[in-house]
């Protein structure tokens, strides 16, 4: 026991100790690692007596990831991406993308959405359930041809889907 007190009390190991207990902080808040096991549901209503104008349907990339996209037009012009029975993983700085990337399946897909065109709709309000971003009003859809649930942490997608015109 007194070897180890007088090991202890040398610097470079009190040094060598508090930087490890530092980068074990460090590594905890880059990763979240308990955003793994905990759900945020989000049930918001769908615009009434919207207009439909794209669909598609979400695969899974670096996390399993399920539900239904549309892009829905209310009366009154303004847009909404709406996500329908989504389940995916939580996580670090999840974001909702439009994107001009095309969706592949496998890791090929994984890293594609930021590379060329692309706009943010926000945060990821929860990994499960329905739930609606607000499309600029002077966003060309023209130019969006994909969907991601995009880790800006680590530049990954969770999941995507081809937006199919109605």
């Amino acid at each position: 026991m007194g070897r180890v007190r007088k090991w202890l009390r040398r610097p470079v190991v009190v040094g060598a100790l508090g930087v490890g207990v530092l980068l074990i902080g460090a590594a905890a808040y880059w990763f979240q690692p308990w955003k793994l096991w905990q759900d945020r549901t989000v049930h918001e209503s769908a615009t009434a007596a919207a207009r439909t104008l794209a669909t598609g349907s979400l695969i899974s990339h670096e996390h399993t990831t399920s539900g239904a996209v549309k892009i829905l037009q209310a009366p009154d012009g303004s847009r909404t991406l709406r996500l329908e029975g989504l389940s995916t993983s939580n996580g670090p700085d999840v974001k909702v993308l439009l994107s001009d990337a095309p969706v592949k399946p496998g890791k090929a897909g994984w890293y594609v959405f930021d590379d060329g065109a692309h706009v943010s709709l926000g945060s990821l309000k929860g990994n499960k359930g329905d739930q609606n971003y607000t499309l600029p009003k002077d966003l060309d859809l023209s130019r969006y041809t994909s969907v991601s649930i995009w880790c800006d942490r680590f530049d990954v997608s969770f999941g995507a889907s081809e937006l199919a015109r109605v």
